[in-house]
């Protein structure tokens, strides 16, 4: 055992966890702690299924004395609705899934689309089969919802097609290839059509029929392949794309799922791989795409494996100030909270919903105000919260989209907005709680506290909480409105931690 895994106080012995330690102890940084049950119940909601704990789920973790209770955590939220919704949200960005322009998918393929992703993610369906059903599909993009991979693309050259192909699949941006490089890797789309019908804006793709001659294409490893007449080159480029000894596709795919759980990739950008780029953690990358292979592509195992890890379950208070200690992650990173969780997250502790925006005509957009912002289908349907807390448009599939990077405008809205002031003055929730404790200060400021932080205050907290409950001249509910307020804005619950 090293000093540092003796200092940590917690099991450093995963494979996950020694490729990390190795490469942060070769830096001579010390890893942080292992976080407390209360931080885990939370982070571990937040980052697979988008949601804040409920008070009773907190009492019951703490409550149990299995020594295998984080995992057996993990493994009942793979298994609940809200890990479908949000994790099909993630692949949704990835995908462009959007009605208007420019994707200009339109609400039937939208929907359509939506619940195939949905569905895809709550079956586990293996990721190689995902991406080979999205590359090879043809057909009506109402009913065959897969074919919209290729319709969410801006153009269809096969020139754009290709691009888009090496963002979602190989983790690559193609612009820096050489001219040769990219115009072989379009080859492998040049034969797709798109069709019309008398349906309005249903289209078919499919594979243009045109007789044609046997031709040799080159693969983006370098190696050339006979392409038959009667083959769609679709194919071919899937086949080889998720084959085992693929250098592409199961590192892009543990790298992105590590990204979402850690706010950065071994690679970053996430989407950002090549050769003068390299991972942080070339052992780990490895560790992981290999893993995936001989897990047979199942990502709830994936995730499982690294939310179980020690890494994952590290405190977010660093005890190194190196520079690449995040990069190298020696500690959990810190970041706020994606726009979608935390709307939901407020509604969710105080009642009402979300009011929608679409420029599409309302019988196409109506979305019900209680329905969860993480289940939104259509990137076209938005809010002004939504936009101002860094939502992405979901028009080229970057991840860099997605900004959740605090801003001036978000705090100021945070702290004046109407709509947070009338959320928090008309919350039956709220009402409820005072109503629970029975003018026992102490036990509503408990109250509070587990419902917004996940956590019980401590004893300073309890103190000050319950002598501002106190103040003479104050009604009691103004009071708790004002502790509710001065929460919510605080750092604990705008971010991951």
């Amino acid at each position: 055992m090293s000093a540092f895994e003796a200092q940590s106080g917690g099991d450093w012995t995963g494979a996950i966890d020694a490729c990390v330690l190795a490469a942060i102890e070769r830096q001579g940084i010390e890893p942080a702690g292992l976080c407390s049950d209360e931080v885990f119940v939370r982070r571990v909601h937040v980052d697979l299924i988008g949601t804040l704990p409920q008070p009773a789920e907190l009492r019951a973790f703490r409550d149990d004395r299995r020594p295998d209770k984080r995992l057996r955590l993990v493994d009942a939220l793979l298994e609940r609705d809200e890990y479908a919704d949000y994790w099909a949200l993630r692949w949704c960005d990835v995908l462009r899934v959007k009605s208007e322009f420019p994707i200009n998918l339109w609400p039937n393929a939208v929907q359509a689309y939506h619940r195939w992703i949905r569905d895809a993610v709550r079956t586990n369906k293996p990721c190689d089969v995902f991406a080979r059903e999205l590359l090879t599909a043809s057909g009506s993009n109402f009913r065959v919802p897969p074919v919209n991979f290729y319709r969410a693309v801006q153009g269809r050259e096969p020139s754009g097609i290709a691009q888009a192909v090496a963002l979602t699949f190989m983790g690559t941006r193609i612009e820096p290839w050489p001219a040769e490089k990219r115009a072989n890797l379009a080859v492998f789309f040049s034969r797709i059509a798109f069709k019309p019908t008398a349906e309005w804006k249903e289209e078919i793709v499919h594979l243009d029929p045109t007789p044609i001659e046997p031709y040799d294409a080159v693969l983006p490893d370098g190696r050339s392949v006979r392409i038959l007449s009667e083959q769609d080159p679709r194919r071919v480029f899937a086949d080889w794309l998720i084959s085992p000894s693929n250098p592409y596709f199961a590192a892009n795919i543990v790298n992105r799922l590590w990204a979402w759980l850690f706010g950065r990739g071994i690679v970053h950008e996430c989407d950002d791989m090549r050769p003068d780029n390299p991972p942080s953690n070339p052992e780990l990358l490895d560790l992981l795409a290999a893993e995936l292979v001989k897990a047979r592509y199942d990502l709830k195992r994936m995730l499982r494996l690294i939310c179980g890890s020690r890494t994952y379950q590290q405190s977010a208070i660093p005890r190194s100030e190196h520079p690449q200690a995040e990069a190298l992650f020696a500690c959990y990173p810190v970041r706020r909270l994606d726009a979608e969780v935390l709307i939901d997250a407020l509604f969710m502790l105080f009642g009402g919903g979300e009011t929608y925006t679409s420029l599409i005509p309302e019988p196409f957009t109506f979305i019900p105000r209680h329905n969860r912002t993480i289940a939104l289908a259509d990137g076209s349907i938005t809010s002004p919260f939504l936009e101002m807390f860094g939502r992405p448009t979901r028009d080229t599939g970057l991840v860099a989209e997605r900004n959740n990077a605090p801003t001036d405008a978000q705090r100021l809205h945070l702290l004046n907005s109407t709509q947070i002031q009338r959320m928090i003055e008309t919350s039956p929730k709220l009402r409820q709680w005072i109503a629970a404790a029975r003018n026992n200060r102490p036990e509503l400021v408990r109250q509070v506290y587990v419902n917004i932080l996940s956590r019980q205050p401590t004893r300073e907290e309890l103190a000050d909480a319950e002598g501002y409950l106190q103040t003479r001249g104050l009604r009691l509910d103004h009071a708790a409105n004002d502790l509710v307020w001065a929460l919510i804005n605080s750092k604990e619950f705008l971010y991951r931690h």
